[in-house]
């Protein structure tokens, strides 16, 4: 009898665990029957899902008016000066501060880890980068690099005018990349971040191809900061929870930026990774993304496959690689839309209401009215 009472009260305590869980943003959709699109997630449902890539978080919370960060995403555990990766960049909407742009473009790789901060801290970030890379033994004789850094304007809950992002936070984020589980919501440099007009962040997913497709991983990390009309699994959530770019034309701004960044371990030149970024832009509108017109949203997409690196010195004036064709990329087309669809939606779900600068407030997606509103469309599984 007391077995039995035990167990009963085990099961109310863990049922009350999971929905004080869910209910404070902690519950990843998936874990509550949300599935989107059709392809299996990798092992963390995670950018890190990809072999050799690491994410690191600094997250800034100080006082009344500081709610800021940096995320550093790294694409593998070498030198990335001297083992530079593939990789392409493409512009959804220009209205931000991505630096490093025309060195990708032109050359077709990227040669340091790629970090997310608020938009007056890319300079900072951009500085720290360069010592990061000078400081390293191989690169003493290095006299130019090209830092890749992206941004969104934290600037409603941050003191964004104080640019309290400092190079040693950037070092940090660096140095606190780790594999495995990728923290999200109010990290890093999600930290002030708003999406959809709640509560946005750092969110991340991933796509494993079956070996009759090549068996590939593609993970996704976003910082979300945009606006539009939301929609999860299909579902028009904006629209029934009232709450929208546009609605009676107040309250609610549309503007703002969603910062993408695609991993793969396929073997894919720069030209075919410029298509995988375009893919990245369909998986923002399936949440309902409008791309407005002061929305910084950039996509960057780089391969970590192994062989295809492209050493910064080499004795060869050529260098061979084996890459996929054109037609092999369509698997990793729908990979990269549903995990940036769902890298999104997990941004959301993990966020916490925060108040910040000014009194501003950013409440959290109202999760027990979203989990009624996917029951009644039949998009819980």
């Amino acid at each position: 009898m007391l077995t039995s009472s035990f167990r009963i009260i085990s099961i109310i305590l863990l049922f009350s665990l999971w929905w004080v869980s869910s209910a404070s943003g902690q519950q990843r959709p998936r874990a509550l029957g949300i599935q989107i699109g059709v392809l299996p997630t990798g092992e963390h449902n995670a950018i890190t899902d990809v072999k050799g890539v690491r994410v690191g978080h600094t997250t800034l919370i100080k006082d009344d008016n500081v709610r800021t960060g940096v995320t550093a995403i790294i694409p593998h555990q070498g030198n990335i000066f001297q083992s530079k990766v593939p990789a392409a960049m493409y512009i959804g909407n220009g209205f931000g501060k991505l630096i490093g742009y025309s060195q990708v473009e032109e050359l077709g790789n990227i040669e340091t880890p790629i970090i997310l901060t608020n938009t007056l801290s890319v300079w900072t970030a951009a500085n720290a980068l360069i010592t990061y890379t000078l400081d390293q033994e191989e690169n003493q004789n290095v006299r130019s690099v090209n830092a890749v850094v992206g941004e969104t304007n934290d600037g409603r809950l941050n003191d964004i005018r104080g640019r309290h992002v400092t190079e040693s936070d950037v070092i940090q984020a660096i140095n606190n990349a780790t594999e495995g589980a990728v923290e999200e919501g109010n990290v890093g440099a999600g930290t002030g971040t708003i999406a959809f007009s709640y509560k946005g962040g750092i969110g991340t997913s991933s796509r494993v191809l079956p070996e009759s497709l090549g068996g590939y991983t593609v993970g996704v990390l976003v910082q979300a900061n945009f606006g539009g009309v939301l929609e999860i699994n299909g579902v028009p959530v904006g629209q029934e929870l009232e709450q929208f770019a546009f609605r009676r034309q107040i309250m609610e701004q549309s503007d703002g930026s969603c910062m993408m960044v695609v991993m793969t371990d396929a073997p894919i030149d720069a030209r075919n990774l410029k298509r995988v970024a375009k893919r990245a832009m369909m998986g923002l509108a399936k949440t309902g993304g409008i791309a407005s017109n002061g929305s910084g949203d950039y996509v960057i997409a780089v391969s970590t496959a192994e062989q295809i690196r492209i050493p910064y010195q080499s004795e060869n004036s050529s260098y061979e690689g084996r890459y996929l064709r054109n037609s092999a990329m369509s698997p990793l087309f729908l990979a990269t839309i549903e995990a940036t669809e769902e890298a999104i939606i997990n941004a959301l779900f993990a966020a916490e209401t925060m108040q910040g600068h000014n009194k501003s407030e950013a409440k959290a997606l109202p999760l027990k009215q979203v989990l009624r509103l996917m029951k009644k469309h039949k998009a819980i599984k």
